[in-house]
């Protein structure tokens, strides 16, 4: 009888599902579910109330759904057996958090919260934490706690505990409300379960625990907030490492998700670290970029570094018994986006309808024929803030050069290579540490772009080579699952073992263009000069302006 795992995967605007064959990785069927209500930045589904600048909520219910709609798509497609599935795998963006009472209920659905925004899950990309986050670094360094350098010596707005800080300050009934702050996909796992579970990936990168020191202490929480003295007792419950079993399927989701109960649930992971396993990054040195909406940097190593601007350092992060590091642009795909949708001339919007193309592709084809700088133009890769190295939401995005001749071509490409700059930078930041990269594996949405990873191995001077599945954290998470399953149900016995069964080869292999080198190595000065004057503090005008966006 053949097994097979399923691997879900939620993202930022939907959830997918695979179904994979555990003995060689092939995806048998797949099934992609939209969330009814996207992202919540507007006003909540419950009224029309204005939600503040910067927040980025979600519904829970949409999960669910998801879950259920994906899954039973990819099981009446394959028509196979329920009993063939040895083993579910989540992974979730991250720090998404939910507030919920003991049981796992979510505030937001409880009547008297349906309308406070503090009660609904915050997104990852929800900002409106800076300031608390801000507050939380500060403290950190007066109090000179080591726990600051494997973060890069500041704290993120995106992290649980500024969210969870914010949530105190802003409405104190719902923070006493909740019983536990919980991850998406923890909480997902819960549900299947009937067990509350912490990851070390999201407990690591998103909630600054240590696998040998904990949490902080409850010194340092007190002096941000009297009431936040006891937050952890809010994050109660057992911190496991990826592809551990934490239960069985419950008789409930069995039927809800036309599974067999008992079925194996993996330990959640965040989806950028799931997608470095299904890349096949299960080994030290090996730098994995998942490229989409944003960048997530994500590479191993055996021995503990100390890597300024990294956003996390975290054993059995990743991979058990290996250090993990993470680093990320918060805008990659997004900027390029952003431009398409706000600024492209109507005559290129028109050509790209008239040869059925879509204006990215117009863009790149036009892109493509133009040599390293001869737009004449350089950007900065600020557009949704900056997490590697300053960790500062408030930073923007800068475009130099431009003339009454620019073409929006050049600027679609002034992006890029923007994006790719930021990369180089990232990969200096681990080198100038002593830390090796000796290879780059990609994967994710924007590697269909040829144009652009080309660029990115000219700015890089490294091979790039391109995860083949286009499922890439689906398919980590179903190697977690098969993990979770063991041997003896069909599955593996660790993380490693599991991979070299699953994970395809490479779908290409990208090498440096040695006649752009010197170009953009004159460009990546300029662009260090400039992300200096503007990250550093030299110049403060993007804190300015952001400070009287908020007043108004």
């Amino acid at each position: 009888m053949k097994h097979y795992s399923i691997g879900l995967d939620f993202g930022t605007e939907s959830a997918r599902a695979i179904l994979v064959d555990t003995a060689n990785g092939n995806v048998i069927a797949s099934s992609v579910s939209e969330y009814q209500d996207g992202v919540i930045n507007n006003h909540l589904p419950s009224n029309n109330n204005s939600l503040p600048p910067n927040f980025a909520l979600q519904n829970s219910a949409n999960w669910l759904s998801a879950a259920e709609t994906t899954i039973q798509t990819i099981m009446r497609e394959a028509d196979i057996q329920p009993k063939q599935v040895i083993g579910i795998g989540v992974d979730f963006t991250s720090s998404t958090i939910l507030p919920t009472k003991s049981d796992g209920t979510p505030l937001h659905t409880i009547k008297k919260f349906a309308n406070r925004p503090h009660a609904w899950p915050k997104l990852w990309k929800h900002h409106a934490a800076h300031f608390q986050a801000e507050r939380m670094t500060e403290l950190a360094l007066r109090m000179k706690l080591p726990w600051l350098d494997y973060y890069g010596g500041k704290i993120s707005s995106e992290w649980l505990p500024p969210k969870a800080l914010q949530v105190l300050e802003e409405d104190q009934e719902i923070y006493e409300a909740t019983d536990v702050f919980v991850e998406g996909g923890d909480w997902l796992v819960w549900n299947f379960t009937n067990r509350l579970t912490h990851n070390t990936c999201a407990a690591g990168y998103k909630a600054l625990w240590h696998k040998g020191k904990g949490f902080p202490s409850e010194e340092y929480l007190a002096q941000l907030n009297p009431h936040f003295r006891h937050f952890y007792k809010k994050l109660s419950g057992k911190i496991v490492s990826p592809g551990t079993k934490i239960g069985e399927l419950n008789s409930i989701w069995a039927v809800r998700l036309g599974l067999k109960a008992g079925t194996p649930i993996a330990a959640a992971i965040i989806d950028a670290h799931s997608a470095a396993i299904g890349g096949g990054v299960t080994q030290p040195n090996i730098l994995y970029m998942i490229m989409g909406t944003s960048t997530c940097h994500l590479l191993m190593t055996e021995e503990m570094a100390l890597i300024p601007g990294i956003s996390g350092a975290v054993e059995d992060g990743i991979v058990p018994n290996l250090i993990g590091y993470e680093a990320g642009q918060v805008s990659v795909g997004d900027s390029f986006a952003w431009f398409i949708n706000n600024c492209l001339p109507p005559a290129y919007i028109n050509e790209a309808n008239d040869i059925n193309v879509s204006p990215h592709k117009l863009l790149t084809d036009k892109a493509s024929k133009l040599n390293p700088g001869k737009s004449g133009l350089l950007a900065l890769d600020w557009w949704n803030g900056n997490r590697t190295p300053f960790v500062d939401a408030d930073l923007s995005g800068v475009i130099l050069g431009y003339s009454l001749l620019t073409k929006p071509e050049e600027i679609y490409r002034a992006l890029i290579e923007s994006t790719a700059f930021g990369s180089r930078l990232i990969i200096e930041i681990f080198t100038n540490q002593g830390i090796n990269v000796n290879s780059i594996v990609v994967g994710g949405g924007l590697v269909k772009n040829e144009m652009l990873l080309q660029i990115y191995a000219d700015v890089t001077q490294r091979n790039i080579s391109v995860s083949s599945s286009p499922q890439v954290s689906a398919l980590g998470a179903a190697i977690l699952a098969a993990v979770a399953a063991g041997r003896e149900a069909g599955g593996y016995d660790n993380i490693n073992e599991a991979a070299s069964h699953m994970v395809p080869p490479p779908l290409k292999v990208y090498s440096p263009d040695y006649s752009a080198i010197n170009v953009y190595d004159d460009l990546y000065k300029e662009y260090l000069k400039l992300g200096e004057y503007f990250g550093s503090g030299e110049n403060l005008v993007m804190k300015t302006l952001r400070n009287i966006q908020r007043s108004k």
